[in-house]
């Protein structure tokens, strides 16, 4: 079984914006903290938005926070709504078309594993999981973002995090 790029790029969204606390990120920022495509992470943090795991603040010094505590964020729950299904054989979906569809012990065995999968993931949230700053280069914490949306307390970033300080 494999997550798709969605899932992984919204735990990563998700674990950039809990390491940097009350501090707004952008989603420049963790394109270029992480390499991925700006475009990729719309559609993510659209998703997030949505469902409550970000708030969006509008504006000139806007972004991306935390919607509640990461321990209120449970991994299996992000997963869930970023996996399409978890259909991974063809019984699992709509349309079966299967020979073996009522007899078949497998189907049996993979649910259990799906189960557990998910089980596993429920037992975790996103503090458990979150990164210090200092863990994502290992370098020094420059000052990060400083702005009028940011009024809450400051927050200290490596340098992949402060990609375009707002004037």
């Amino acid at each position: 079984m494999r997550l798709t790029n969605f899932s992984d790029y919204a735990l990563r969204m998700l674990m950039f914006a809990a390491s940097a606390g009350d501090r707004l990120i952008t989603i420049e920022e963790v394109a270029r903290a992480f390499n991925i495509s700006r475009t990729h992470l719309n559609k993510v943090a659209n998703t997030l938005t949505r469902s409550g795991y970000l708030k969006a603040v509008r504006g000139r010094s806007g972004g991306l926070v935390l919607g509640c505590r990461p321990e209120m964020i449970r991994i299996g729950d992000v997963v869930r709504l970023a996996e399409p299904d978890f259909a991974l054989v063809e019984c699992f979906a709509t349309g079966n078309q299967c020979a073996l569809t009522g007899s078949c012990k497998l189907s049996g065995i993979l649910g259990e594993a799906i189960t557990s999968f998910q089980v596993t993931l429920d037992r975790y949230t996103l503090a458990d999981i979150t990164p210090t700053p200092k863990d994502f280069l290992g370098g020094p914490s420059p000052p990060g973002r400083t702005g009028a949306a940011n009024k809450t307390k400051s927050f200290s970033t490596p340098d992949a995090f402060s990609v375009g300080d707002e004037p």
